[in-house]
């Protein structure tokens, strides 16, 4: 799927939610003023191919009322109301860029690792259910992998990178690669089909980051100063979060499976956060401080003593 062309259906998608409903006329003088069009008109044909996509690529419907005017039809849920807000978001600060005369040396951004080369054809692989090839580089292993055969399942992206899920079929298991990780990946014809009672909620929806877990949810309670509060509510650390607030600080509580990556995210908010339940939680983030004290010589208080009062909610 050519850049160009995702810049296309993003075009539209952001249109028709700025502008809520559009007839065809309407559409098409917006997109003459569009540096995408090249001063060209959109023809009909091409629009229903372009909506056709969008509505199977990235499972946004467009509709159309009585008046012949197209609109975005919106699917509530918060995975696709996240994904819109992305792709929006990025076609917002993309062109903004490209429109702007600003010297480069007076904006600077943030050099990532990037998945432009394989995100089309994990995109597309995932439309048509067709399994992947690819050569894996992860940060575990000394070598890389070759001859992945992959089913891909689901795409999520954590902290600026993109990763795949689905059936490995060697191992038979799910696995999750980064694609920034992948060094060569292929298409080949040979289909699959997801399970049908498999859903990306069930994999992660009770998960903070892309590390999957079997283990049980637990109820997570952190106290946050108020400043830090302040970012949980703008930021929330994960969609089950609740608060409730006290005179000088915020419990937070969540719906969680513990894994390693919650325990360093709370170990990135420093003294700003504290856990207060479960137990688990506190040993696997005062462990974590403990090893961090030891590469300076300094030791840990043996797990940690607990405050004299506790706070409760």
């Amino acid at each position: 799927m050519p850049r160009d062309l995702i810049s296309r259906y993003v075009w539209i998608v952001d249109t028709l939610t700025r502008y809520e409903r559009l007839t065809r006329k309407q559409l098409n003088r917006l997109w003459l003023r569009s540096p995408l069009s090249h001063g060209e008109e959109l023809p009909e044909r091409t629009f229903f191919h372009y909506r056709r996509s969008i509505e199977e690529n990235f499972h946004i419907d467009i509709a159309c009322d009585k008046e012949g005017r197209y609109y975005i039809d919106r699917d509530n849920s918060r995975q696709s109301r996240a994904f819109t807000n992305w792709m929006l978001d990025s076609y917002a600060v993309s062109s903004a860029i490209k429109g702007s005369d600003a010297p480069t040396d007076r904006v600077e951004i943030e050099d990532v690792p990037s998945a432009r080369e394989f995100l089309p054809i994990a995109l597309d692989a995932i439309r048509n259910s067709h399994k992947l090839v690819f050569t894996y580089a992860g940060f575990n292993r000394s070598r890389a992998e070759h001859d992945i055969i992959f089913q891909p399942y689901f795409l999520k992206r954590y902290k600026q990178r993109w990763y795949m899920i689905g059936l490995r079929e060697k191992s038979n298991d799910i696995r999750t690669y980064a694609l920034d990780r992948v060094k060569e990946m292929r298409t080949i014809d040979d289909p699959f089909e997801k399970p049908a009672d498999l859903e990306l909620a069930d994999l992660f929806g009770n998960i903070v980051g892309v590390t999957s877990s079997q283990a049980p949810v637990r109820t997570v309670k952190l106290r946050a100063t108020p400043r830090q509060a302040k970012y949980f509510r703008a930021l929330p650390l994960h969609p089950s979060q609740q608060e409730s607030v006290h005179d000088d600080y915020s419990i937070f509580t969540y719906q969680l499976k513990l894994n390693y990556e919650l325990a360093h995210e709370i170990l990135s908010l420093g003294d700003a956060v504290k856990v207060l339940e479960p137990p688990e939680l506190r040993a696997m983030v005062v462990t974590q401080l403990e090893a961090a004290l030891a590469q300076y010589g300094v030791r840990g208080s043996g797990g940690g003593e607990r405050d004299k009062q506790e706070e409760k909610e």
